[in-house]
């Protein structure tokens, strides 16, 4: 048996310890669970009993917790289920994913909530183009967007442009009502509505009427060079081959491009996603880098994850019968 040690932990008088150990100690009992250490809660005072590594590693816990207090940010289930789990990598420890903000507006922070987010958000800085695959609910074009506003913000690039491709699912646009630019606003409103939680709606409308921040439709891409920009093309599963080469090929000088999507959720009539096939043309190419999302790195709302494990379970099973 290894030897116990024990370390006291104060959480500050300005924290309300209900923010730490959660409704009804739900977020102690979460923790309590997860490891083989004794916990015990007296006022503002922590006792954890246990090995030397699981204690350094509740410290690191406990702490990370505190500053969230502090900061006035939420706390939920959650997130404890996810910085538990973070627990058991030893790459990222809760403290690194912490400080690395990428961006902060309103005071609402963006930062990498998992390991896989984190060598995402790092691959962007490191690489030229950047693919991030998965399911959704994994932060895949959130972080990316974060991303371009950021590098917009310190200069390092001088346009956003944010594109998706326009797949019609059960409707055809041109009986949709309206001109076309109301065609295809319900295809690209989620990045209009991630793009307003980082940027002020009056200057985000500004910089569109001025061609600093453009969202279109991937059809506008082509016959074009896009120089000095930061390009996020979402929902990449929907691309042919084709139009995968054709906007990879509208990078220009001082570009960067991300390119995220999720091919179990095609919704192209028929052949083959353009997303599926790029690792095969494009993996090891140098300043390339593909990024891959599991059903752990779902941030939304647990069951989320649960149901991605489950639809995954079932193709499986599908492919074997």
């Amino acid at each position: 048996m290894s030897e116990q040690s024990q370390i006291l932990i104060t959480i500050p008088h300005d924290v309300d310890m209900a923010c730490i150990v959660g409704p009804h100690d739900e977020y102690l009992h979460a923790i309590e669970d997860f490891v083989s250490s004794r916990i015990n809660v007296r006022g503002n005072e922590i006792t954890i009993t246990g090995d030397e590594l699981e204690l350094q590693s509740l410290t690191t816990l406990f702490s990370d917790l505190t500053q969230s207090a502090q900061q006035g940010e939420p706390i939920t289930l959650d997130s404890i289920n996810r910085s538990l789990s973070l627990m058991r990598t030893a790459e990222y420890a809760p403290q690194a994913l912490r400080n690395d903000v990428l961006l902060t507006y309103r005071g609402h922070v963006i930062r990498p909530k998992t390991p896989t987010q984190k060598t995402y958000v790092d691959a962007i800085r490191h690489n030229t183009i950047t693919f991030g695959i998965g399911p959704a609910g994994t932060g895949k074009t959130y972080l990316a967007m974060a991303m371009a506003v950021a590098a917009f913000n310190r200069k390092e690039v001088g346009r956003i442009v944010l594109t998706r491709p326009v797949v019609e699912a059960g409707e055809n646009l041109g009986f949709l009502p309206g001109t076309l630019t109301e065609k295809i606003d319900p295809y690209i409103r989620p990045l209009y509505d991630a793009l307003f939680d980082m940027m002020d709606a009056a200057r985000v409308n500004r910089y569109m009427s001025e061609g600093v921040i453009e969202i279109a439709p991937l059809a506008f891409m082509r016959g074009r060079t896009l120089n000095d920009a930061f390009v996020v093309l979402d929902e990449a599963q929907n691309t042919t081959p084709q139009q995968m080469k054709m906007f990879l090929t509208r990078l220009g000088m001082g570009s960067k491009m991300v390119i995220t999507g999720d091919i179990t959720q095609t919704d192209l009539p028929k052949g083959i996603s353009g997303l599926k096939t790029v690792r095969q043309v494009l993996g090891g190419l140098d300043d390339i880098a593909f990024c891959d999302f599991k059903s752990q790195d779902v941030v939304r709302h647990s069951l989320v994850a649960k149901i991605v494990s489950a639809y995954a379970r079932a193709e499986e099973m599908n492919l074997r019968l």
